[in-house]
């Protein structure tokens, strides 16, 4: 039995799980789904404080790691983090993700396109390009890219966030070819709307914007995100063994329409 309740398989028993954009929201119920799955998790961000309360509060097989996914000698520092602690990784998950900017391309700057283009995606570029190295040592493993419903269906005055979240989709494509030779699966994960505190940027309290977002979506209602951990759990273990280069979906059918 699982903390969650369930009664399933430890699937990631003995697993060493990364997790970028962990200290809050949809990175912390990953970090915390993984561990009720049995495995280990390496919780990183920018966010020192938040990302060192929540490994302590996640207990001995969590550790927390600072770093900027926007710099390659930062990502490299935290994988060998991760080797020096763990001595293994089976799992890395991009959760990352930068603040939300509105704006056409004529409004946005270039240092706002930049900041969305470089968390997302060369984050995604520079967590992967460390951490698929120490995986395909220990015989495989499996990348998820958190990507979003607006990587298929655009949305008006967000072009740099749906240039970003498109290009993770197709980046794990990519890797999915290049390293299965590796034992490495690789696929993307796209959310909807889910209740984060991100989205209290634009909504002045969750169920606010559950009201506002929810009839968007086909189920009604906006995600938690526990909701988005189960489908990475999902991804990241032996259940997906035959599952690489797609992209998951848990938008609570807003992309059908």
């Amino acid at each position: 039995m699982t903390a969650t309740g369930n009664p399933m398989a430890a699937r990631l028993d003995g697993k060493v799980i990364m997790i970028t954009g962990a200290a809050s929201g949809i990175g912390s119920a990953i970090a915390r789904r993984c561990l009720a799955e049995g495995g280990s998790v390496v919780c990183a961000d920018q966010s020192e404080d938040a990302v060192g309360n929540l490994a302590e509060a996640l207990g001995p097989r969590s550790a927390a790691i600072f770093c900027d996914v926007r710099h390659q000698r930062s990502m490299e520092r935290a994988v060998e983090t991760v080797r020096g602690r763990f001595g293994r990784l089976d799992g890395l998950v991009h959760n990352a993700a930068a603040p939300s900017l509105d704006g056409t391309v004529v409004d946005l700057s270039e240092e706002q396109w930049r900041l969305e283009i470089d968390v997302s995606l060369t984050g995604a570029f520079l967590a992967s390009k460390f951490a698929i190295p120490l995986m395909t040592a220990n015989g495989g493993g499996s990348v998820v890219l958190i990507a979003s419903q607006f990587a298929h269906v655009a949305t008006g005055k967000a072009v740099a966030y749906c240039a970003a979240k498109a290009g993770l989709v197709h980046l794990a494509k990519a890797m999915a070819i290049d390293h299965a030779a590796e034992g490495i699966r690789v696929n993307s994960l796209s959310p909807g709307a889910v209740a984060t505190p991100r989205l209290l940027q634009r909504w002045p309290d969750l169920e606010a914007a559950d009201k506002g977002l929810g009839p968007a979506h086909l189920l009604n209602r906006i995600a938690q995100p526990e909701e988005i951990a189960a489908a990475t759990a999902f991804l990241l273990s032996s259940d997906a063994s035959f599952v690489t280069g797609t992209d998951l979906l848990v938008d609570g059918g807003y992309a059908v329409r």
